[in-house]
């Protein structure tokens, strides 16, 4: 990835963050306010993202959406690679049955549509963010577990690791004095390779009624209100929320694939060769 990409997607990132946390503080503005003297008001200088249909600020709603939406990404990636990188731990640590076992479970998980699958699970709950949360960790894990598991066996043939077993280590002190640290960058690199589709995820669960309560305000819950309004001619209500999504996405993923450079720079030179 060439230096410009990287520091763009740098850029837009911390700008997002810096957004999303201080604009609400500074504001103190009220996104659930409704002014029914300004509804569905084009954008303007005085609204630029314009207003909904019952008057509420499209901007100030999609500020609040957006930091919804990462806080809920950001912790659904964290809880989903901990589950993935626990489960893959044990098994390339163990082996032997257990490690067949907790493959076979992992090979369940991915012939379910993750998608329906994370609909079947917030359906049990009320709309919340927790439900959101529950439903990317528990039908996202399994890529992260089958990574942990392959760099776990890849580390058990190395010479140290021998040496470790052979000087009298036990198996605690092994994994966490050997393999937690050689694992660090592929759990790090998992996390904010799972930001964005965790995002994405809440977003589609939010559009179909099914993520956070339709009064918060939510990317999601933004662009399914929106598309009411499609047919009255207020494009704005869906365009730039919908937009907002692809922004941190796009600026992470471009994050992520610099990390994956610096991680392993012979797959990038096999990739350009």
């Amino acid at each position: 990835m060439s230096a410009p990409r990287y520091r763009l997607a740098a850029a837009t990132l911390a700008l997002l963050v810096l957004v999303v946390l201080l604009v609400p503080l500074i504001a103190r503005l009220d996104q659930q306010l409704v002014d029914l003297r300004a509804a569905s008001l084009p954008p303007s200088p005085g609204h630029p993202f314009g207003t909904d249909e019952v008057g509420r600020d499209v901007l100030l709603r999609s500020i609040y959406g957006l930091r919804v939406s990462m806080l809920v990404g950001l912790v659904a990636a964290v809880v989903s690679v901990a589950i993935g990188g626990l489960v893959g731990l044990v098994a390339g640590a163990a082996g032997g049955f257990a490690d067949r076992l907790l493959m076979r479970v992992v090979d369940g998980f991915n012939s379910l549509p993750h998608l329906l699958f994370g609909i079947f699970l917030v359906a049990l709950f009320a709309p919340s963010s927790t439900a959101v949360i529950v439903s990317v960790a528990v039908t996202h894990w399994t890529t992260t577990a089958r990574i942990v598991r392959s760099e776990v066996l890849s580390l058990r043939g190395r010479p140290f690791i021998d040496a470790a077993i052979s000087g009298g280590s036990s198996r605690l002190r092994v994994i966490r004095r050997h393999f937690l640290p050689n694992l660090a960058p592929q759990l790090l690199l998992s996390t904010v390779l799972m930001i964005p589709h965790a995002i994405w995820h809440e977003t589609a669960l939010s559009f179909l009624g099914l993520g956070l309560p339709p009064h918060l305000a939510s990317l999601g819950n933004m662009i399914n209100d929106g598309q009411r309004s499609l047919l009255a001619g207020d494009w704005w209500t869906s365009l730039f929320p919908g937009l907002l999504v692809l922004l941190p996405t796009l600026a992470i993923s471009a994050l992520a694939q610099h990390l994956r450079d610096r991680a392993n720079p012979r797959w990038r030179s096999e990739l350009v060769l």
